[in-house]
């Protein structure tokens, strides 16, 4: 199982470089998890959009989703040489508007899930968490079911202690690190220090933060993480094109 990283801000692109958006690849298998701004662009430097499987979105904030309605464009005007006769994109249903958006004659169809759903999608297995958010949003858990290999990615969220568990042993954890460790108020994103002590707890083996702030010092931001999740914890932050081996 391969991750690519299409976009890594959160809120707005910025400085050239889109907001979330993951291409993660198995056995010739390619799904896009989450769709924000800028990345469908991004994509079609990496793979040919048409050669999409599917499309997975963890909630609906335009950030996530806004290059949705393009690739949707992208697939009605590209009627041949598809992957797939119709393009799946799979989101939550507790969202009725939304989720019915994903659906496009003859271009996608929108499948639903929910906190308890179980989905095999070509070589994965994924399973969902409701986060704290303030809209309907699902951390996700993508075993490549060859290997055994566990992707966590925590979509938006507030830390909460639900997410150790659902992280248990993951061989890469994707967080939304959005806040460096001197955050106060209302939050509804992790911090560096959150991020790093969930990696710690939930004994995963590698941890790369995204949905990252556009501001402040970004090397800060990881020095923070790693002095959180501690020595045994291999550290990353997200970069444009970063491709990661799980």
């Amino acid at each position: 199982m391969k991750l690519t990283v299409l976009g890594y801000y959160g809120g707005f692109p910025f400085n050239g470089i889109g907001t979330s958006g993951y291409l993660i690849q198995s056995h010739d298998y390619n799904l896009l998890m989450d769709c924000g701004s800028g990345i469908l662009l991004n994509l079609e430097k990496q793979l040919d959009p048409l050669k999409l499987n599917a499309v997975i979105l963890s909630h609906y904030h335009h950030d996530h989703t806004a290059d949705v309605g393009v690739l949707q464009y992208y697939w009605q005007l590209h009627p041949k040489n598809r992957r797939e006769p119709v393009l799946p994109i799979y989101g939550n249903t507790e969202d009725p508007l939304n989720f019915g958006g994903l659906t496009w004659m003859h271009s996608t169809k929108g499948y639903g899930y929910n906190e308890f759903s179980v989905l095999h999608l070509g070589p994965f297995k994924i399973t969902f968490k409701k986060t704290h958010h303030p809209v309907p949003a699902f951390a996700m858990r993508i075993e490549e079911l060859s290997t055994h290999k566990i992707l966590v990615f925590t979509s938006d969220t507030n830390y909460f202690d639900g997410l150790i568990d659902f992280a248990k042993n993951a061989d890469l954890l994707l967080t939304d690190t959005n806040f460096y460790s001197n955050k106060t108020g209302q939050k509804w994103h992790m911090t560096s220090t959150e991020s790093g002590f969930l990696a710690k707890r939930s004994n995963c083996k590698h941890l790369l933060i995204s949905h990252l702030p556009q501001f402040g010092n970004l090397k800060q931001l990881l020095s923070e993480t790693k002095e959180s999740a501690g020595s045994h914890v291999n550290v990353e932050i997200a970069t444009l094109n970063k491709k990661v081996n799980i």
